[in-house]
């Protein structure tokens, strides 16, 4: 694992940026809250540090494309000038029709130039592998593509990288809600404890370790299954990601300013 700038025993603050999958969408917290990776990544890092010497925001807003983002976020994050970043974002424009990764890809180098001038260290990270997912699977190529632009761009920069794509314990359906869109509070888990480790830090448990057996559920009309699903959750999520839309009202960042954690 190769080494980073910012080593955890100097990380004492992180802001995360992105969309849902970061704001921790699937993975219920108090209060109607979300929790999410992020903000059990961040527990891990506070974990490694004395009592309120680490801080800790959340900017990461639903439904936000990568344009959005650095417009919204990224400049947030510089004026926070944390030891640590998480950046994900180009997800929701990688599924829009006639989209090009090669395009994003430029746009979100810009902005990860941008952070590393400002921040301790910059994180970013890889779309999942969507083999599995119904009508999404279509889109694998568009999302390898980009992911490799991704990987270069964090070999230009000396970023470190949470590759999504090669973590297998989220090909199983368990790690992902109902919507099949957003991972599940056990998926958000896997990927706080993998993001852990390409930091530096020993984790408790092995992120890809191997689910437990499942019980068999009888009978299942899989097509139907999969036509319910896409009315019912991919069709609306793919209307407001076209429409530029977050999820339901307004929504601001859960957690905007660098706070002990």
């Amino acid at each position: 694992m190769a080494a980073t700038k910012t080593t955890l025993k100097t990380i004492g603050s992180y802001a995360a940026i992105g969309d849902s999958f970061t704001e921790g969408v699937g993975d219920p917290g108090p209060g109607g809250t979300f929790l999410g990776w992020a903000d059990r990544l961040a527990v891990l890092l506070a974990d490694q540090r004395e009592e309120n010497e680490f801080r800790y925001a959340n900017l990461a807003v639903r439904g936000r494309l990568l344009d959005q983002i650095v417009a919204e976020q990224v400049p947030r994050a510089k004026e926070l000038a944390p030891d640590l970043v998480s950046f994900c974002a180009g997800g929701n424009d990688i599924i829009r029709p006639g989209s090009d990764p090669d395009d994003a890809a430029e746009r979100f180098e810009a902005a990860v130039a941008d952070l590393t001038g400002a921040v301790g260290q910059v994180m970013i990270t890889t779309g999942f592998d969507t083999r599995g997912v119904p009508v999404l699977k279509h889109l694998r190529g568009k999302i390898a593509t980009y992911n490799a632009h991704v990987r270069a761009i964090a070999d230009r920069y000396d970023c470190p990288v949470l590759d999504l794509w090669s973590l297998k314990s989220v090909q199983d359906r368990r790690a992902w809600d109902d919507d099949r869109l957003h991972l599940s509070p056990e998926g958000h888990t896997r990927v706080a404890l993998r993001a852990a480790q390409v930091l530096g830090l020993e984790v408790p448990t092995d992120p890809d370790q191997p689910w437990p057996p499942q019980q068999p559920r009888g009978s299942v009309d899989v097509t139907r299954d999969n036509i319910q699903w896409a009315r019912e959750y991919l069709v609306p999520w793919i209307g407001r990601r076209l429409r530029g839309e977050s999820s339901g009202d307004h929504v601001e960042a859960k957690r905007p300013d660098l706070l002990p954690l």
